[in-house]
């Protein structure tokens, strides 16, 4: 299974709820419910939600435990205060105008001490393929902004949540994209190349050599950067 955030270094527990704002198809939704969470995955397109949000129900079931997807908004998450002990947001805060109000919505839903990974495209990669075809950035839906890791940081910080770690993944998939911007997004899929390389990262998904190769390679050109963050804890007032 094809994960941004390292699970591991999101230090899931059995029985924790998870919030995956953003969540596509669930990748992420998948990989945390079978470490033992309790899975809630919130996206703004239904169309992914129809695809997943069944397969994702049936396998909490076989696991005694809970995996939603409902459709709803980041900037308005329908959810208590401090409802989640990890929340994960990928590949999501380049699209939003207000990130930094994003980010207040991922701290509001977090409880004291809870831990929530945001992953956005490197700046690296952003300008590659900002020189390599107009179309990442001006079709429909498209990044609004080129973040730099401090940036992010700083917004999460203003809405209560510290780094405490980074990390980089998906080198194979920086050459993918430069292929679609230089094809032209709109019509990538139709490019002979493209169609090629999309096969090889579905081969390398699966090979453990290409796997450990691509974590080599992450410190050279990865496509995403993720930032780890923790809530802090409430400070205890003495009487």
């Amino acid at each position: 299974m094809l994960l941004t955030v390292d699970l591991e270094r999101l230090r899931i527990r059995p029985g924790e709820r998870l919030l995956d704002a953003g969540c596509g198809e669930g990748r992420h939704c998948f990989g945390a419910l079978e470490r033992g969470a309790r899975v809630v995955g919130i996206d703004l397109d239904r169309a992914p939600l129809r695809f997943a949000s069944k397969p994702l129900r049936n396998r909490a079931l076989e696991l005694g435990s809970l995996g939603e997807m409902i459709h709803g908004n980041t900037f308005s998450l329908p959810f208590r205060a401090e409802t989640f002990d990890r929340v994960i947001c990928s590949e999501v805060m380049e699209h939003v105008h207000d990130y930094r109000a994003a980010a207040r919505e991922l701290a509001r839903v977090t409880k004291p001490g809870g831990l929530v990974a945001v992953t956005i495209p490197t700046a690296t990669s952003e300008h590659l393929y900002l020189r390599t075809g107009d179309d990442y950035f001006e079709s429909p839906g498209g990044h609004t902004r080129i973040f730099r890791p401090r940036e992010l940081s700083r917004g999460l910080a203003q809405a209560g949540l510290g780094t405490v770690g980074v990390g980089f993944a998906h080198a194979l998939h920086t050459p993918y994209w430069v292929l679609r911007s230089v094809a032209g997004l709109p019509r990538a899929d139709e490019n002979r190349l493209v169609q090629l390389y999309r096969l090889f990262l579905i081969r390398a998904t699966a090979s453990p050599a290409m796997q450990r190769l691509e974590g080599v390679l992450n410190y050279c050109f990865p496509k995403s950067l993720i930032v780890y963050a923790e809530k802090a804890h409430r400070t205890r007032t003495r009487t």
